[in-house]
């Protein structure tokens, strides 16, 4: 029966909850309840389907400075219904649904800062509660300052990355053309090799959309006046550089001045984490479709967090709820890079195993890729050629000290010397929208890079008339293809950024097809009888058809029939399951025969 306690009203009678604004640089509590309990959270208070209390819980909703409102905006049964019917829903809807059953579970909580500690061990303590954790504020990638290992040599802390200011006069009345300092652009090893993609239909991003999920952006920049589509979730925080530095990496117009994006035809816009990081990113997936991108520039104080500038920092699809917004973008087709962050962490390290108090039990680290996958494109950052700008920063694609590293990390960008919109140490002046960057860093500068030669490759297979890369397929092209990761001193290539894109290797890889025949399997069926025979990890990208053929001969009707059905068991695989019915009283011999279309 439902349930309610005596204090359901209170809110009723004091007015509506109080807005503790926006979040940025803010902790988060989120609140899961137990998936047996049917709760439902409203103004008033807390109320379950089944049997089970929920005095706590109802006791937190109803505080006065306390509101709870689902973290994906919809409750659980209303998210289930996004899936569609079950006749109609497909392999990817049904992995979809599993990922709304739990997303339907998770709330925000809403509350003063120095109270969510306290309200999340009382939250645990209900009935109805299967967990309920803080959160470490969400931080862009841009540390300020990062301690050396003990066993390195080298000056005891790492210098600050991304505190330009803006120097110089006034900006001239044309701003100068700075894609010759833009070496990210050029040919492989040393850059993607951009101009390359510029040559090939669509390959300057053309039909892609990008939305980048982080603080604020610029979108008056003289150089970011096309194809922008502005802020679609939250509201833009005034610290715009960071984002508008972002952008002209992917979008900066094609013009006579300023820099160039490597996907200057891609439409760019943006998620403000005003709101809660996994709402933004939800909202984000629900604007886009097969194809498009969503970067994630952000990290979190993890377990090896010490307190000293960003130090043990580590990508945000550790925590659950931000692990489910970017596995339902994933599960949508939509490709997610994710900057791993700037915390000089081993992300293999034992301890990430370790859930943190108030973990839902379903929890396991997803950066081992095992019982948890997110899906996302994990990016660090490598140092660009040497002499770049007239400085070094190690061999060219060796990782740089702040970059976290592990199996996880598929690819790597340019972590020092960018040259991007924003900041202005490179042109300044007194108006913000003609303010350009020599030195934009960091995985925060790198991720764009990523971002941009996967939009470059969407786009030349859309203009190609192909489907796009499936996030799983783009992650195994940007490890086979690319320029390798180098060794410095104390880093070796062991501790693993990944291959700079290489757009050169990458857009032949995408577009390469292929097609054969072969039989899977042989069978025997007694008569009248109906068998299932399934085949797995077939890549789920390819055009599979499938044929069930008698071998052992029978005049004078149909011997057999066939249905094929399909689990999509990851997004990196298919499985098959087929039924096959003997139609005949004599047993019967079967060959099931498949042709690889392309893919």
């Amino acid at each position: 029966m439902p349930q309610r306690s005596g204090a359901e009203n209170r809110r009723g009678n004091n007015g509506p909850a109080p807005d503790h604004g926006p979040l940025f640089g803010r902790p988060e509590l989120v609140c899961v309840t137990r998936a047996d309990a049917g709760v439902r959270i409203t103004p008033t208070g807390a109320t379950a389907a089944a049997d089970i209390s929920v005095s706590g819980l109802d006791a937190v909703a109803a505080q006065e400075d306390v509101t709870i409102r689902p973290l994906f905006g919809a409750d659980r049964e209303r998210l289930r219904a996004q899936a569609g019917p079950a006749a109609t829903r497909t392999a990817a809807d049904d992995a979809t649904l599993e990922i709304l059953d739990r997303m339907g579970l998770f709330f925000h909580v809403e509350a003063p800062v120095d109270q969510l500690d306290a309200l999340a061990e009382q939250l645990r303590a209900s009935d109805a509660v299967e967990g309920a954790y803080v959160k470490p504020p969400v931080a862009l990638a841009v540390p300020e300052i990062v301690p050396k290992k003990e066993s390195e040599e080298a000056e005891a802390e790492l210098a600050p990355l991304n505190d330009m200011q803006p120097t110089g006069g006034d900006a001239p009345p044309v701003t100068p053309d700075f894609t010759a300092r833009q070496g990210y652009l050029d040919a492989a090893p040393g850059g993607v090799d951009a101009r390359y993609a510029w040559t090939r239909p669509g390959g300057r991003g053309a039909g892609v959309r990008v939305i980048d999920c982080e603080w604020g952006w610029r979108f008056t920049h003289e150089d970011l006046r096309l194809n922008q589509g502005g802020i679609i979730s939250g509201t833009g925080s005034t610290d715009t550089d960071h984002g508008t530095a972002v952008l002209g990496e992917i979008g900066g117009d094609v013009n006579a001045i300023g820099v160039t994006g490597i996907a200057p035809d891609a439409v760019t816009s943006a998620s403000a984490f005003s709101i809660p990081t996994a709402t933004a990113i939800r909202n984000a997936a629900d604007r886009l479709g097969p194809g498009d991108i969503i970067l994630l520039e952000i990290h979190r104080a993890g377990p090896h967090a010490t307190g000293v500038g960003q130090a043990g920092f580590i990508a945000v699809e550790w925590w659950p709820d931000d692990y489910l917004a970017i596995r339902y973008a994933v599960n949508r087709g939509i490709t997610v890079v994710e900057a791993a962050g700037n915390g000089a962490e081993d992300l293999d390290h034992s301890d990430y195993d370790t859930p943190r108090a108030g973990f839902p039990a379903w929890w396991r680290n997803p950066f081992r890729r095992t019982a948890l996958d997110s899906g996302a494109v994990i990016v660090g950052a490598g140092a660009p050629p040497p002499g770049t700008h007239g400085r070094q920063h190690g061999p060219d694609r060796s990782r740089l000290d702040f970059s976290n590293y592990g199996a996880c990390v598929d690819a790597q960008g340019w972590g020092r010397e960018v040259t991007t919109t924003g900041y202005g140490d490179l042109q300044a002046g007194a108006n913000p929208d003609f303010w350009y960057t020599d030195q934009f860093s960091g995985t925060s500068s790198a991720s764009p890079i990523v971002v941009g030669a996967l939009a470059s490759t969407q786009g030349v297979l859309r203009a190609s008339g192909r489907i796009p890369l499936s996030p799983a397929r783009a992650r195994q092209l940007l490890r086979s293809t690319g320029s390798p990761q180098q060794d410095a001193p104390g880093r070796p290539a062991t501790q693993r950024i990944g291959r700079r894109p290489d757009l050169r290797q990458l857009i032949p890889a995408a577009l390469q097809t292929s097609s054969w025949v072969g039989v899977q399997f042989r069978g025997t069926l007694a008569g009248n009888r109906t068998g299932r025979w399934f085949t797995f990890n077939w890549p789920a990208h390819w055009h599979v058809v499938w044929t069930v053929v008698p071998t052992s001969p029978r005049i004078g009707a149909p011997q057999i029939r066939w249905k094929v059905r399909v689990e999509r068991a990851s997004d990196t695989y298919a499985t098959y399951w087929i039924d096959v019915t003997n139609l005949v009283a004599d047993p019967v011999d079967f060959e099931a025969r498949f042709a690889v279309l392309g893919w």
